[in-house]
């Protein structure tokens, strides 16, 4: 990966093209960099007031999630002082919005019947049907509707009876013809009952085609590929973000989906003696999710650049993206190893407000380390070369 030096020596003086425009912008982080604990970080309002102001692209990128895009970034415009839409904001599962119609790997899923876990109550099941997925069941559907599946359901049954619904399909193992098939499992947000969502999943990925209370003939066959593991038809299981740890407002940080996804790994693992997991996992610092986040910040800025004197007309190229986060193996690590097709470079900026501990090494080494997002967007100009103030 090129140097900061020697990228800025390639860009000298970029931060305008010929035409007056901003050929840089933007991408944000939340928790730890914009928020602690749903409180904004001093500085975070007046930075990002500053870039709407003067007209300078940005988008959030983040790997929470549990609420669907149009309600969060209405709750983050009013605690940040700035407004915000959808055009410029993409949190974890966002990108799942696309196989609803299905991608170059994923047969459309939009009519087939998927698992839906994590988040609060049943949010992840309404921002689900939201992007369009038809049939959506929680593990609290399951749970409700067949109590045996799990020895401990008493101790949560009061929290899911207010967010269930009845299943699509009865779970009848005896004829599975009839019984209920799902056909994806997506961890959309941290799961809050790890031993449920972890126990149902297990079943699932043990299953023959998916059908809920079935075991497939085929496990730990030797004959067959992986020892006969996932070889049956099982669905297709997707999480949205791997952060082991996230920054709340525990003086330590928590953790998040990737602990749940660790301790899923251990089970399968003892349960198949070390047998391959076909997983998908987006989020930072996956290249897919930054594919996805520089297509929408493309777009967001076009809209922005293209209409700054209610004209239309083409803008030029994006040269340089400023990742600013606060966790060294998401944000830093995903900006570091992202090599867009569209030729624009990724610098990344790690801020100490958030999950990065001052006095450690970062694991993934950032091109800077600054105080806050305030100082962030400060360094960033003057990179640029920009000549506006900012106080």
């Amino acid at each position: 990966m090129p140097t900061l030096k020697s990228r800025r020596m390639s860009n000298a003086g970029a931060g305008l093209a010929a035409d007056g425009m901003p050929s840089f912008a933007f991408a944000f982080d939340i928790d730890g960099v914009l928020l602690r604990s749903s409180q904004p970080i001093p500085g975070a309002p007046e930075a990002l007031e500053y870039l709407h102001d003067n007209n300078i692209p940005f988008i959030l990128l983040t790997n929470g999630g549990g609420k669907h895009e149009s309600a969060r970034v209405a709750e983050l415009s009013k605690k940040l002082g700035v407004p915000l839409t959808e055009e410029n904001f993409v949190q974890s599962h966002t990108p799942f919005k696309q196989l609803v119609e299905g991608s170059d790997t994923v047969d459309a899923l939009e009519d087939k019947t998927i698992l839906v876990t994590g988040g609060d109550g049943d949010k992840c099941r309404r921002v689900a049907e939201q992007y369009g997925f038809k049939n959506v069941v929680t593990p609290g559907d399951i749970l409700m509707a067949y109590p045996s599946i799990w020895p401990f359901n008493q101790i949560f049954s009061d929290y899911y009876q207010n967010n269930t619904r009845p299943l699509p399909k009865p779970v009848d193992f005896r004829n599975p013809d009839k019984s209920l098939k799902i056909d994806a499992v997506f961890v959309f947000n941290d799961p809050r009952d790890w031993a449920l969502d972890s126990q149902i999943i297990l079943d699932l990925l043990l299953s023959k085609d998916g059908v809920l209370g079935t075991y497939s003939d085929k496990n730990g066959d030797s004959s067959l590929p992986n020892n006969g593991w996932l070889q049956d038809g099982q669905p297709m299981l997707f999480f949205s973000n791997p952060d082991l740890f996230w920054a709340t407002d525990h003086h330590l940080p928590r953790l998040g989906q990737g602990g749940f996804q660790a301790s899923l790994q251990g089970v399968w693992d003892a349960t198949t003696k070390g047998a391959a997991l076909s997983k998908t996992i987006i989020g930072k610092p996956h290249a897919a999710t930054y594919k996805y986040a520089e297509n929408v910040l493309q777009k967001h800025r076009a809209d922005l650049l293209g209409g700054v004197d209610r004209m239309k007309r083409d803008v030029t190229k994006l040269d340089r993206v400023f990742m600013v986060g606060d966790n060294p193996e998401s944000d830093i690590r995903g900006a570091n190893e992202y090599e867009s097709t569209d030729g624009t470079e990724w610098t990344s900026v790690l801020v100490k407000t958030g999950v990065f501990r001052e006095g450690t090494e970062p694991a993934y080494k950032p091109d800077v380390i600054v105080k806050d997002v305030f100082d962030a967007v400060k360094w960033a100009l003057k990179q640029e070369g920009w000549k506006r103030h900012i106080d």
